[in-house]
């Protein structure tokens, strides 16, 4: 049997780190990338353009996959975004654009590919919760971020319950700041010692796709930073 993943946010710095060790260990890899964007990921077996936050493109996209590909080991949920704002600052429109962008981009996914890993009896989805989601202290200035990725550790949960009775699993990682170029010009004074690699997170997420008795875990990847 092929062991297909699905990455979406393949595109990413979180993405392309995926991608590659997934890639090097053997597994097919799919990877989602936003339509029109002009990415490329050049490590991928296959890529595919799907605006994963509506529903409707994704379930055209399950379709396709399960003629293409059939089996489905593995589904890395990485799109997401982020935004800043406290409850004072932060309007219906910002909370609108997070939940839709970290939170239907994983729910309309686990919704058109969970079938598939239920008729396989096998499977396991990678969510990415986030720090401040869980530590309400760190989410006040980050409002709209902290609770779309609390509904992306909710959904983790429903999932994992859902599928209790079977071999399918949901693991969510929960990084703090990730090491990445972007971050790294918006806090130039910052000791980037203490952020986490995309590469770390990558590693974590193949070590528990690969591990079948771990079922349902949270990894905290807080770098050297509490």
């Amino acid at each position: 049997m092929n062991r297909n993943i699905i990455i979406t946010g393949s595109a990413g710095n979180l993405g392309r780190a995926v991608v590659n060790k997934f890639k090097r260990e053997g597994f097919k890899v799919i990877a989602v990338i936003e339509p029109d964007s002009g990415h490329e990921v050049e490590d991928a077996d296959d890529m595919y353009q799907v605006d994963v936050t509506n529903e409707s493109a994704v379930e055209a996209f399950s379709k396709e996959y399960q003629m293409q590909y059939g089996d489905l080991e593995c589904v890395a949920l990485l799109v997401g975004g982020f935004g800043m704002g406290g409850i004072e600052t932060t309007t219906t429109k910002d909370l609108d654009h997070m939940i839709r962008l970290n939170f239907f981009s994983a729910f309309n996914m686990v919704k058109y590919f969970l079938p598939i890993m239920k008729r396989a009896n096998n499977g396991t989805f990678l969510f990415v919760g986030a720090k401040p989601a869980l530590q309400p202290d760190e989410g006040k200035d980050v409002l709209a971020y902290a609770l779309s990725k609390g509904l992306v550790i909710d959904l983790a949960e429903f999932t994992a319950d859902e599928t209790a009775d079977l071999k399918v699993r949901s693991h969510v990682f929960v990084p703090s700041i990730i090491d990445t170029p972007q971050n790294r010009k918006s806090m130039p004074k910052a000791d980037f010692g203490q952020w986490v690699k995309p590469s770390e997170i990558a590693e974590a997420m193949h070590y528990a796709a690969t591990n079948a008795s771990l079922r349902n875990m949270t990894f905290k990847l807080y770098g050297g930073v509490y």
